[in-house]
């Protein structure tokens, strides 16, 4: 019976959370429509709330991984292949009065975008400092005495200069504060273990969400690609691509704009409302991607285990650890880690949008969690996990949301990667 009762008290906080964070996935699309664009959403901040501590129980120490901040479009394939074709078309007089006047403002952008490639632009690295002054002010207990911190990120560009934005704005809040950062193959297997330049090599098992042998079932809108298309072409005939190509680089390219600062480049060719409309199918196709690619976060996650108990020992000396990587690792790590029941793995493919929503996984995405100790002892800890700045849950049983002894959390995550070895 108290299994039960606890299984029903895991359940409610788990409603109780989705709330906070603004209702059901289709309330929250309502509230702010740009949460469709998925992984392309410009992290957004709002003063939350955090749960007061158990009385006696002081943070010391965070644990932190996060996607780079906004940038432009990640590879050159994109602004390459819209050139060719906008300018196809101007030449052969097969765009239409819309599809003319995107063209102007693409032409007119073109060699920022081609420079900007990959780029960090500037929100982006505004995202990493606020996110870094935030954490500072929330648990400034960890900070306050000063301490080290190590800062790992990807070899790309993109994340380093996130990573220097996130430390240099911890050293403006306290110059006491002893930061290294490290962007090196020696510790990629902490950050993006699937980086081709990793010594450290892994054969983990990719895995396969269960809705997939239901997609079946799932009606998304029609129309639509072809509904953009008509609005910027009088004719694709004789131009490079096929039609359904073309409609997927034009929501592409519109959705990423936001994070370059060009949003009405594309006048009426699309809306808010019908990226929307395309969320939850689009949904589906990202739960696959970081549903099958879990396993191969599981060096990041012992990462963070051994370091959380280096720093929890004293053997580690820092107050933080803190890691820069890409949407190719915090996805698969938040499923890995069943944040928010990412892990729960539904059959009916309607139902992936209650326990993952793509956006979680946007621009500067970050999961932190935050330690506690307590007064009865070297093992007396609590963590709290924050995903982009919400507190959040973890599959594992609590009688105290959102703190969770670290003795259960470490065990229950040192089995699961076991178990896929």
């Amino acid at each position: 019976m108290k299994k039960y009762a606890l299984i029903l008290c895991l359940l409610a906080l788990a409603a109780l959370n989705g709330l906070a964070q603004g209702g059901s996935a289709l309330e929250q699309l309502q509230a702010d429509p740009l949460k469709a664009y998925g992984n392309d959403y410009p992290y957004l901040f709002r003063e939350e709330p955090v749960t007061r501590a158990p009385r006696g129980y002081k943070p010391f120490y965070i644990s932190h991984y996060a996607r780079h901040g906004s940038r432009y479009y990640w590879n050159e394939t994109l602004y390459h292949q819209l050139d060719t074709l906008l300018t196809r078309a101007h030449e052969r007089r097969q765009l239409t009065p819309e599809g003319e006047a995107f063209y102007e403002r693409f032409m007119a952008a073109k060699p920022e975008l081609l420079a900007g490639i990959s780029e960090l632009t500037q929100l982006g690295w505004d995202q990493h400092q606020r996110i870094a002054r935030t954490m500072y002010n929330r648990f400034p207990e960890v900070f306050r005495q000063g301490g080290d911190i190590l800062a790992i990120s990807s070899l790309s560009g993109r994340c380093v200069l996130s990573m220097s934005a996130f430390c240099q704005e911890l050293v403006q809040c306290n110059p006491r504060l002893e930061i290294r950062e490290q962007s090196s193959r020696f510790t990629l297997d902490g950050v993006v273990p699937t980086d081709k330049e990793n010594p450290v090599k892994h054969n983990y098992p990719k895995a396969k969400p269960r809705y997939e042998q239901h997609r079946d079932r799932f009606q998304g809108p029609s129309g639509l690609q072809e509904r953009i298309v008509r609005r910027v072409f009088t004719s694709t005939d004789g131009l490079p691509g096929n039609p359904r190509r073309i409609a997927d680089n034009l929501i592409n390219l519109y959705t990423s704009l936001p994070n370059i600062g060009h949003e009405g480049m594309m006048g009426n060719i699309l809306s808010d409302q019908e990226i929307v409309e395309r969320w939850e199918s689009a949904n589906l196709g990202s739960y696959s991607w970081v549903f099958s690619s879990q396993y191969e976060m599981i060096p990041i996650l012992e990462d963070i285990i051994a370091k959380a108990d280096a720093a929890i020992d004293g053997s580690g000396g820092r107050v933080a650890d803190l890691r820069f990587g890409h949407d190719s690792c915090i996805g698969p790590l938040t499923v890995l880690m069943g944040i928010n029941g990412a892990d729960r793995d539904p059959e009916d493919p309607y139902a992936v949008k209650d326990c993952y929503q793509n956006w979680e996984t946007c621009k500067a995405a970050n999961i932190q969690l935050v330690f506690y100790r307590g007064r009865k002892g070297p093992d007396d800890i609590l963590v709290k996990c924050l995903l982009n700045g919400y507190e959040s849950t973890l599959p594992i049983p609590t009688d105290n949301f959102p703190y969770y002894r670290w003795s259960d959390l470490r065990d229950f995550y040192a089995k699961r990667c076991e178990s896929v070895k």
